[in-house]
Formats: structure tokens, C-alpha cells, sequence
């Protein structure tokens, strides 16, 4: 699999391919929250950090999934969460981690993944898993991550398991 790394300098070119690969994963989900046009709020918001990081894969011609987040500022976690006081350090939010069903269970996702993670200089890597899926917040747990609570966003987003692990 061939892995391509963006920055926040390279957001808007990478924009549609990351809404398109949305758009690919969510074919069958009807809900509001994972529409389009909602999750173009959140790749803007992501996107407009100096920091944001983003890794695609690319196999056979086409798009794999993708992966990106950006440090959370100093004391700053999750909406909905407070962040666990044993925390220490830098953290960084890894925002989306996303594969289109083509690949899914054959390990590109770990390795768009660890990709991202090794260009990261944090302590600590967090994220938020829909507690509907659990064998998602399983495949982290197998990633060495450990459910610290749970967390709702917003009054339309699902309920989510806060997920850290040490850097």
C-alpha cells in the first residue's frame, strides 16, 4: 500500500477525497449525523489546525482510507468528557480513521494508523468510538488503547467510548 501524508498547507486539495471516502464508508447509514454536509463541518474544523496531520493509502489504483487528527491544546480534551486528571503531556486527537469497505479487515487500517502515529510528537493519543460498534472500541483495545469514559459531542452525536493510549 502506498501511504501519502498531508498537512493543514494541503487541506483544501485533499478536502473531496476525504468527504468522497465519508461518503463511501456511510452508503448504507441514513443518520443526519453522518451525512456530507456534517462531516464536512467537522474535516473543516480538523483541517483549519496548523498542526493537522492526515495519512491516505492508495492501493490497486485507488483510495484505501485515510487517518487524521491534531494535538489537542494544552488541557484541552474532548466536548463532553473531562479530561482524566492522570493525564500528562502533550495529546494528540486522532480525529478519523476511516477505510472504505473494500479494505476493511485486512489490516490497512492499522497501518494508515501506525503511519500517522510515527510522524506525531505527543505523549499521548486519544479518540472517540461509537459504542454501538463495539468490536471497533475491541480492535483499539487490541491497538493497546484503554476506554477512559464516554463522552456525547452533541445532542445528535452517538454516544461515544473516549479511547488513550501512551505514545
Amino acid at each position: 500500500m502506498d501511504l501519502k501524508h498531508y498537512t493543514h498547507a494541503d487541506a483544501r486539495h485533499v478536502r473531496s477525497l476525504l468527504l468522497d471516502i465519508h461518503d463511501e464508508a456511510y452508503a448504507d447509514d441514513p443518520t443526519p449525523f453522518n451525512s456530507r454536509e456534517r462531516f464536512s463541518y467537522f474535516v473543516d474544523l480538523w483541517s483549519a489546525r496548523e498542526d493537522w496531520h492526515c495519512v491516505s493509502g492508495w492501493e490497486e489504483g485507488g483510495p484505501v482510507g485515510y487517518a487524521y487528527g491534531s494535538k489537542f491544546k494544552p488541557g484541552g480534551w474532548w466536548k463532553g468528557h473531562r479530561r482524566p486528571s492522570a493525564l500528562r503531556g502533550s495529546v494528540f486527537a486522532l480525529s478519523e480513521l476511516m477505510v472504505v469497505p473494500k479494505w476493511r479487515g485486512t489490516g490497512r487500517a492499522h497501518q494508515i494508523h501506525d503511519e500517522l502515529l510515527e510522524s506525531v510528537s505527543a505523549d499521548v493519543v486519544t479518540l472517540l468510538v461509537d459504542t454501538e460498534h463495539p468490536k471497533v472500541q475491541d480492535l483499539y483495545e487490541r491497538w493497546s488503547y484503554s476506554k477512559e469514559g464516554e463522552a456525547k459531542s452533541s445532542d445528535d452525536s452517538p454516544l461515544y467510548a473516549v479511547m488513550v493510549r501512551k505514545l
